[in-house]
């Protein structure tokens, strides 16, 4: 049976593990020691800048869950921005993604959200029919993104 908990002080080095896992199987660089201790103590404070939540399998965390909320002015409602969704492969096909997902969408619903918006890298194909099962609609729209240097560097 999955269970659904909220990271804190007691489990938030299992957390950052876990998202060192998901770097690694999308191929990019992990946080590095000071991303590491900010992601615990975001993780874990009162005042929290996102929300992360584990999925615990026989006292085991498998896999996770991050958010955030975002606003929509088209709406005028909030949205819930998924970061990051992630289970180890070895316990993949269990359901554990899907009760995450379904975690997700329950939150969203319960704060007046008026949608839930995430991003999934183009080859990531399963990750692809895993939310197109669900109902999602893959937008034409581009990310961008500046940071380190190029953020640094307008002024």
């Amino acid at each position: 049976m999955v269970h659904i908990v909220p990271v804190d002080a007691g489990n938030a080095e299992r957390y950052v593990e876990l998202v060192e896992a998901l770097a690694n199987f999308e191929n990019l660089d992990p946080p590095g020691e000071e991303g590491r201790a900010r992601l615990i103590s975001d993780a874990s404070s009162a005042d929290r800048p996102f929300h992360a939540f584990l999925a615990m399998v026989d006292g085991v965390a498998v896999g996770y869950v991050t958010f955030l909320f975002t606003y929509s002015t088209f709406l005028a409602r909030r949205t819930l921005f998924l970061e990051d969704i992630f289970v180890l492969e070895e316990y993949r096909g269990r359901g554990i993604g899907t009760k995450l997902f379904r975690f997700c969408v329950d939150e969203a619903k319960r704060e007046g959200c008026g949608r839930m918006e995430w991003a999934a890298l183009g080859w990531n194909e399963p990750a692809h029919w895993f939310y197109e099962g669900f109902g999602a609609k893959r937008l034409d729209w581009y990310l961008f993104r500046l940071s380190g240097d190029d953020l640094d560097a307008i002024q």
